[in-house]
């Protein structure tokens, strides 16, 4: 799986979880049960996406974060309108941070660098 997919997997199944949430959430203070089946339904859906990426269980949850928590923010903001305070702003750094770390934590910097520096590889001319 290609760097790009894995992130838009991620992606996506951060929207599905935020998703789920917010209908369940919804369900609950209306009274709708068809609305908490739904949002299970959605929520099993993040589970299944967030598990097709392949990586470490633990590097995996660790990017994740990051999506979640950016993803939640702003469905907050936007559904129920939820305040951005300055403690949220840096909560948020501080997230994102420690999925950077996670992510790349367990590489020396050296090989970091030289994997960003290395050229894609090419086809050959025919």
């Amino acid at each position: 799986m290609t760097a790009v997919l894995t992130w838009l997997m991620l992606f996506l199944a951060a929207i599905f979880e935020v998703g789920g949430d917010a209908i369940i959430r919804k369900g609950l203070s209306t009274g709708t049960t068809l609305y908490v089946a739904i949002g299970f339904l959605v929520l099993g859906t993040y589970g299944v996406l967030v598990n097709l990426v392949g990586l470490d269980f633990s590097r995996l949850l660790g990017a994740y974060v990051g999506w979640f928590a950016v993803v939640s923010i702003v469905v907050g903001r936007l559904f129920f309108d939820s305040r951005l305070t300055p403690s949220l702003w840096f909560g948020l750094a501080l997230v994102l941070s420690g999925s950077i770390v996670i992510q790349l934590g367990d590489r020396p910097l050296s090989q970091s660098i030289a994997e960003a520096e290395r050229p894609s590889p090419r086809a050959p001319a025919p």
